[in-house]
């Protein structure tokens, strides 16, 4: 019996021997085989998030605390795109890869809302990693909406909960409509939003696109956004785009800022303006009756 357990040691331990003398293709180290890990690659922002903290042109990863958009928060994040390799430092206001930046994210807004952005009131912007963030290879841009109290000067950013997929697909409170002017020296300062149903004298009618061209600074530069937006006044209200349609109605144009249209923002938002009276309901599709021709 010992005789029978000491052969079969002897033959275990031969066993071993031969396994570590022939690994089959191993060589016996379990840590020198194993890949190294990778270095860590530039930070990118997610899409489809929201950021408590207001916009910021610049974000780094230090300032980046995305929330889920049923919790309270100020902006949200509708696409991420990526610029084109190939410059040293991030693209200045002005240039072609931050306007292709703009015009990237102001069709994925729209599309984001339902409708062009501008007829609500909404904000876009387009934020870039910071210089240290370029540096470390981020070629990112950032589509950020968000909500604002007015379309007019001296707007403030609103915390809201919900996501605005979709909001201008349907009614909404954030939807431009009917709006109390107030004029001086024949001119509109300011527009109030008003509920249709109250007396107004003004009314959102939609956006006209400007021609890529100069911001306008002398009174005949602004001729052309002016007819622009008489036409998207006609079809709005359902009148000819002729020569008496300047005797229908007046009309408010509010184009973007100088930097924004250096960037690309090319969308006028266009006004109805009824300097001489007020009215009750839309006048959406009301026709020749509900805006007859003035005496000149």
């Amino acid at each position: 019996m010992r005789r029978a357990i000491a052969l079969l040691a002897a033959v275990v331990t031969a066993s071993l021997l031969a396994g570590c003398a022939d690994s089959g293709g191993l060589d016996g180290d379990l840590v020198d085989d194993w890949a190294a890990p990778s270095a860590p690659g530039p930070f990118t922002p997610a899409a489809g998030v929201c950021q408590v903290a207001d916009f910021a042109d610049v974000v780094t990863l230090a300032a980046y605390a995305p929330v889920d958009c049923a919790a309270p928060h100020r902006v949200e994040t509708v696409h991420v795109g990526a610029f084109p390799a190939g410059r040293p430092a991030p693209p200045p206001g002005g240039s072609a890869e931050l306007r292709g930046a703009f015009a990237d994210c102001d069709a994925r807004a729209t599309g984001h809302v339902g409708a062009d952005w501008r007829a609500g009131r909404l904000r876009l912007a387009v934020a870039v990693p910071s210089g240290a963030g370029w540096a470390a290879g981020a070629r990112w841009y950032r589509c950020d909406l968000t909500e604002v109290s007015t379309v007019e000067a001296a707007a403030t950013v609103v915390l809201r909960t919900g996501s605005l997929r979709d909001a201008l697909r349907r009614p909404s409170t954030l939807r431009l409509g009917c709006q109390r002017a107030r004029a001086d020296g024949g001119s509109v300062r300011t527009l109030l939003p008003v509920d249709c149903a109250a007396r107004h004298d003004a009314e959102f009618v939609g956006v006209w696109r400007a021609p890529d061209r100069p911001y306008p600074t002398r009174p005949a530069d602004w001729a052309p956004l002016y007819a622009g937006c008489r036409s998207v006044l006609g079809r709005y209200v359902g009148v000819p785009d002729d020569a008496d349609l300047r005797f229908r109605s007046g009309v408010v144009v509010r184009p973007p800022g100088t930097g924004r249209w250096r960037v690309g923002d090319r969308g006028v938002r266009c006004y109805l303006w009824l300097d001489d009276r007020t009215v009750t309901g839309s006048l959406r599709g009301a026709g020749p009756a509900a805006l007859p021709v003035r005496t000149r």
